[in-house]
C-alpha cells in the first residue's frame, strides 16, 4: 500500500518517458515504410499494416492493463509491459519476413500501451482531480511531443545504420526505463480490486459507460484525439500534393503543431489551480473549433501557403492541449477506485477511434484539404458536445 501524497519530479519524468515509449515506437518507423515495402517486396497497403495494427495493439492493450493493474498493482504491470515492449522490439529486429515484422510490431505496441494507461492511473492514485490534471498535462505533453520527434530520429538512424536499427533504439530506451522503474517506481494502488476474468472486465466497463459524466469526458478525450491523429496522418500528403511543397519542408512547418500542444499544456499547468476544470475543457474545445474554422476560411480564399493550414491548426491543437489533460483527469476521477480501468477504457476509445479516423482520412482524400478539415471540424464539435451532454446529464441526475 502507498501513503504517497505527491510524486517527485524524477518520478513524473519516469512516468512521462514510460507513457511516451509506446507511441514513439509506433511512429519511429514511419520514414522506413518505403524501404520496408521494397525490402520485402510487398504493396504499400501491406507495409502500412506495420503502423495501423500497432495503433490497434495499443488500443487493445489499454483495455487489458487497466483492470490487471487494479488487481495486481501498477508497478508489476508496468514492468511487465516494458518487458513485452523490449521483447517485441528484438523480435522486429530479427524479423525475416513482413508477416513476422507485423507480428513483432503488434507485440511491441501492445507492451507499450502499459505506460499510457498506468502513468495516468498512478497520477490519479496520488492526486485529486485538479492536481491530477496538471500532472497529466505534463505526461500528455511528453507523450505527444516525443512521438512527434521520433520519425526524425528514425530517419537519421535509418540513414546511418539501416532501418532495423530503430528497433534496437526502442529496446535500449525500454531497458533504461525498466531499470529506472525497478529502482524508483513505487506501488501507488491503495486497495486492490478483485479480477474475475473477461466477463467481470466487461461488467466494469459497462458500469463506467453507465456514468453520463464519464462518457462525456471520455468521448471528449476521444474526439480531441481524432482531431490530432487525423491531421498528422494526412498532413504529409497534403503538403506535397495539395500545397505543392517538397516533403523536406513538412518537418519545419510541423514544428508549430507540438509547440501549439505544449502551449496548451502550459495553460493547464498555469491555470490548473485557479480555474475550474470544466471551464478549461470548454475553453480548449472552443479554441479548437475556431482554429479549424479559420483554416477553412483561409484556404477557401485561395491562400495555398502552408502557413494558411499550419497556423490555424496549431491554434486548434493549442486548444487540444488545454482540453485533453483536463478531460482525461476528469474521466479517471469519476471512479477513483477503478482508475486503472477508467484510464484503460479511455485510452482504448482514443486509439481505436483515431486508428479508424486515420484510415478514413486516406479513403476520403480527393486531392483537396477539405475532407480532412471536415473530419477535424466534426470531431472538434463532437468533443465539445460530448462533454456538455455528459456534464448536463450528470447534473440532472444529481438534482433528480
Amino acid at each position: 500500500m502507498s501513503d504517497l501524497t505527491s510524486l517527485s519530479n524524477r518520478l513524473i519524468i519516469l512516468l512521462a518517458a514510460a507513457s511516451a515509449l509506446g507511441p514513439a515506437a509506433m511512429q519511429i518507423l514511419l520514414p522506413a515504410l518505403p524501404v520496408i515495402k521494397d525490402t520485402f517486396q510487398v504493396s504499400n497497403d501491406v507495409a502500412q499494416l506495420t503502423l495501423s495494427l500497432s495503433m490497434f495493439a495499443i488500443a487493445i492493450g489499454t483495455l487489458i492493463y487497466g483492470p490487471l493493474s487494479d488487481k495486481y498493482g501498477r508497478r508489476v504491470i508496468m514492468l511487465l509491459g516494458l518487458v513485452i515492449t523490449i521483447a517485441g522490439s528484438i523480435f522486429c529486429f530479427l524479423a525475416t519476413s513482413i508477416d513476422l515484422l507485423i507480428l513483432g510490431r503488434f507485440i511491441q505496441a501492445f507492451g507499450g500501451a502499459a505506460g499510457l494507461v498506468l502513468a495516468r492511473a498512478i497520477v490519479r492514485d496520488v492526486y485529486e482531480a485538479e492536481d491530477a490534471a496538471r500532472v497529466i498535462a505534463t505526461l500528455v505533453m511528453v507523450m505527444v511531443v516525443i512521438p512527434m520527434l521520433s520519425p526524425a530520429l528514425g530517419g537519421e538512424l535509418m540513414d546511418q545504420f539501416g532501418w532495423q536499427s530503430v528497433f534496437i533504439a526502442i529496446a535500449f530506451f525500454g531497458v533504461l526505463i525498466f531499470l529506472f522503474s525497478i529502482s524508483y517506481l513505487p506501488e501507488t494502488l491503495r486497495e486492490p480490486i478483485p479480477f474475475e476474468g473477461a466477463g467481470a472486465v466487461l461488467v466494469t466497463f459497462m458500469s463506467l459507460f453507465k456514468s453520463p459524466a464519464f462518457c462525456g469526458y471520455a468521448f471528449c478525450v476521444t474526439f480531441v484525439s481524432v482531431v490530432f491523429f487525423s491531421f498528422i496522418s494526412a498532413a504529409p500528403e497534403i503538403m506535397v500534393s495539395v500545397l505543392d511543397r517538397p516533403p523536406t519542408e513538412y518537418g519545419y512547418y510541423f514544428i508549430m503543431i507540438p509547440l501549439g500542444f505544449m502551449s496548451g499544456n502550459y495553460v493547464t499547468l498555469y491555470f490548473g489551480r485557479s480555474k475550474e476544470l470544466n471551464r478549461l475543457i470548454t475553453w480548449g474545445a472552443s479554441i479548437s473549433i475556431v482554429g479549424i474554422a479559420l483554416a477553412f476560411i483561409l484556404l477557401s480564399l485561395g491562400i495555398k501557403h502552408p502557413l494558411a493550414l499550419f497556423v490555424p491548426i496549431s491554434i486548434a491543437i493549442f486548444g487540444n492541449g488545454i482540453t485533453l489533460p483536463n478531460a482525461m483527469a476528469a474521466a479517471i476521477n469519476e471512479f477513483p477506485n477503478l482508475a486503472g480501468s477508467a484510464s484503460g477504457l479511455t485510452g482504448f476509445l482514443q486509439m481505436a477511434f483515431s486508428a479508424v479516423a486515420a484510415q478514413v482520412v486516406a479513403l476520403i482524400f480527393n486531392g483537396t484539404v477539405y475532407p480532412l478539415l471536415v473530419m477535424m471540424f466534426s470531431a472538434a464539435v463532437l468533443s465539445l458536445v460530448s462533454f456538455k451532454l455528459g456534464v448536463s446529464a450528470e447534473r440532472q441526475a444529481a438534482t433528480a
